[in-house]
């Protein structure tokens, strides 16, 4: 007769080896082409798009005759199997204190049922893939990422160079759903808001008086208030913040756009002046490049004190808060 586990660490061991592997655990908060196409099987492949369009369009390849390769000319397709959902819808317009500000996270409800709308399944790892030809593509990844975060759901990654870098590295490619195909029901679920990666004005008012960090993630010409968005009442930025503008996120490779090392984001915090132990809050004009600066430090760096204002400068200016300019 066979002798019992001696301990219940012993008998998980047990069980652990006979059950099959249930959902491929991701490798951390970045996944390359080749590791999603070795587990697509395995993880929801959620394809994040400001343009709908591009999911059933064709991609466009040029054959170079000197090499007998190809190079990619314009983006279209998707990941087999991927999931839908617009940037847009996971974004809406929202009364905070008499002032209507566009742009912002949805309730959870709200939030709930557009992954579900999807396809999302509850309990399976999600991928998260944008076309991520610009910084600010890959920005949209980051929100994608952080409004899930915020609600609840811990296994995430985003896909590295997004759609550019899948097709250039020569993966499989859909470009129309085929027939037949039914979306699969979906039960993803909302959990309860994780309030502390969500910055309000208050907040981001008291940071800037007691030396709280705040990174303002647009470009520096936004940060000077040389420029301004129409939608945004002043130029300029908030008192004491640094400037991460959304061209120190990434680097282009190829069509794509990758993030940097750990330790050239260190470097570029560095020079800045930015300590990414300490804690921050990004914001940029609505909260979209912010949520690229949050993902850096937070998921990338590790600083489990980074937040994100929500609404940004467009609500910042809105409520008539103080900016400062160059001139």
């Amino acid at each position: 007769m066979k002798s019992r586990p001696r301990s219940l660490a012993a008998l998980a061991l047990c069980l652990a080896a006979a059950m099959p592997a249930m959902a491929a655990l991701l490798p951390g908060p970045l996944v390359t082409p080749e590791w999603l196409d070795a587990h697509r099987d395995q993880v929801v492949v959620l394809d994040v798009r400001e343009d709908p369009a591009g999911f059933t369009a064709e991609p466009e390849f040029a054959q170079d005759p000197a090499t007998s390769g190809r190079s990619l000319v314009e983006l279209g397709g998707h990941i087999p199997g991927a999931l839908k959902i617009d940037f847009s819808d996971m974004r809406t317009e929202k009364t905070v204190e008499g002032r209507r500000i566009p742009w912002m996270l949805p309730d959870a409800d709200q939030f709930q049922a557009l992954m579900r709308a999807a396809g999302v399944p509850a309990g399976t790892p999600i991928v998260i893939v944008t076309q991520a030809t610009t910084p600010e593509e890959l920005d949209t990844a980051a929100r994608a990422y952080w409004s899930i975060k915020y609600y609840g759901d811990d296994d995430l990654a985003i896909l590295d160079g997004g759609m550019a870098r899948w097709l250039e590295e020569g993966h499989a490619v859909e470009s129309a759903v085929p027939s037949g195909r039914e979306l699969p029901k979906g039960d993803w679920t909302a959990g309860t808001p994780r309030t502390a990666m969500m910055a309000d004005s208050g907040q981001v008012a008291s940071a800037s008086k007691r030396g709280v960090q705040l990174i303002d993630a647009r470009p520096a010409a936004f940060y000077y208030g040389l420029q301004k968005r129409p939608a945004v009442a002043a130029a300029g930025h908030i008192g004491n913040a640094f400037d991460f503008p959304a061209e120190l996120h990434a680097r282009p490779v190829g069509k794509s756009q990758r993030f940097l090392s750990v330790a050239e984001y260190r470097s570029i915090f560095a020079t800045i002046g930015i300590q990414p132990n300490r804690p921050l809050i990004a914001y940029c004009n609505t909260g979209h490049m912010a949520a690229g600066a949050w993902f850096i430090t937070s998921e990338l760096l590790g600083n489990r004190h980074a937040a994100l204002y929500d609404g940004s400068m467009l609500r910042w200016a809105a409520e008539g808060r103080p900016v400062v300019t160059a001139h």
